[in-house]
């Protein structure tokens, strides 16, 4: 049975980062009406970009009456406190803790107590040993590459992770890892599966006004959605990505539209697409919104997502467009956290991810999906989502 306690819903939508600023909305309306907050590691306002004005954990950790503590998704089972605070840094302050790599090696948990206000070496996860008499619930969670992090990171987060009274993972890859530690966690689609069904009349209506209406009348024909974070950076692989994406561009009618998933660092760098917007032999947008719904929007609305993002690929999928994610070619010893999602919830129709130089292919491979089986796996994905939430309501 549901609880009707407040609920403090906590995780890293403390930082701009599409996926994680889209949980806390599907979980509140899923879990509406019940009081609840919104925490992170530390106090934000990110209402500005379709987010919410989050609390800092340790202010509600002293003052809050007994609820129910639900950890709202993410790949935050294998974030440490020197990732979280990196990402979490002003802009003038990241080089400083980027080289700061060493000192948080040497003493994670005094390093994480001195920069995060909390001596964990994984943050974003909480130890129902601290929270007497609160119920503890991780939903959805994902930790694709678990069991390439330290044995003292991993015995942290089984630890936590064992306490708690209710587990549910997000990709079979992650399943695997806890069930070899003994933890018989439930198997449920990602929240962000749901922004079609609960949230699709509000998108729709972002569609028709601007920034995304001047997007439509630019691009008649259509246009691909682009995205990829910071590491693709180097002059080779745009110039990989600009050749693919012209081909594209020609072979379709397609424009190019180039926008950013996450502003936090370590995610998107806007000059990076830019640097490669000047290579495009195509029409070609920079797309500025970090407004989710924006982002929810031109998604919803594209002819293909072709992205870095898992989060949008998810959105993609609930609104049943042609996806395909972009990965490094050093990652192909385990699949990332992209391979690990669409090989627990795609058709076996639907490619998963591509390297730079496979990006032409594949799109157009993604462009030629069936759309029945595309319409077909969006209301499945939502479907099972909500039958797995019902059957365990946290």
């Amino acid at each position: 049975m549901p609880s009707s306690r407040p609920a403090v819903l906590f995780g890293a939508f403390d930082r701009h980062n599409f996926g994680d600023l889209l949980f806390p909305h599907v979980l509140a309306h899923m879990l509406a009406p019940r009081k609840m907050l919104f925490a992170g590691l530390v106090a934000r306002d990110l209402r500005a970009f379709g987010g919410h004005r989050i609390h800092a954990i340790g202010e509600i950790l002293t003052r809050a009456s007994t609820v129910d503590l639900i950890h709202a998704g993410g790949e935050l089972l294998t974030c440490d406190a020197w990732e979280a605070a990196v990402m979490l840094a002003p802009a003038e302050r990241v080089q400083a803790l980027i080289a700061q790599e060493n000192a948080w090696k040497a003493d994670p948990l005094a390093w994480s107590s001195n920069h995060l206000g909390i001596a964990a070496r994984a943050p974003y996860l909480l130890s129902k040993t601290l929270l007497h008499g609160w119920r503890v619930v991780f939903h959805a969670m994902g930790g694709a590459d678990l069991d390439r992090r330290d044995e003292s990171f991993r015995e942290e987060v089984i630890g936590k992770l064992k306490q708690a009274d209710e587990v549910s993972v997000r990709d079979r890859q992650t399943h695997a890892h806890l069930r070899a530690q003994g933890i018989d966690a439930q198997l449920i689609p990602d929240p962000a599966v749901m922004v079609a069904e609960l949230f699709g009349a509000h998108i729709r209506a972002r569609a028709t006004q601007a920034p995304l209406q001047a997007i439509a009348n630019a691009f008649p024909q259509g246009y691909a959605a682009i995205q990829f974070d910071a590491g693709f950076g180097d002059d080779a692989t745009l110039d990989v990505f600009a050749r693919a994406l012209s081909w594209v561009a020609r072979e379709y009618g397609l424009g190019i539209v180039l926008f950013r998933a996450g502003a936090a660092p370590w995610h998107d760098d806007p000059a990076i697409h830019a640097r490669l917007k000047q290579r495009l032999a195509a029409r070609s947008v920079l797309f500025a919104s970090l407004d989710i719904w924006d982002i929810c929007a031109l998604i919803a609305s594209s002819r293909v997502y072709c992205g870095s993002s898992l989060h949008g690929r998810i959105v993609a999928m609930a609104f049943a467009r042609p996806r395909i994610n972009i990965v490094h070619t050093e990652e192909n010893l385990q699949p990332p956290k992209q391979a690990a999602f669409a090989a627990t919830w795609e058709p076996r129709e639907i490619a998963a991810t591509a390297y730079g130089e496979e990006l032409a292919d594949a799109i157009s491979a993604a462009l030629q999906a069936d759309t029945a089986l595309l319409r077909h796996t969006a209301d499945d994905l939502a479907r099972r989502y909500r039958a797995a939430f019902n059957a365990s309501a946290p």
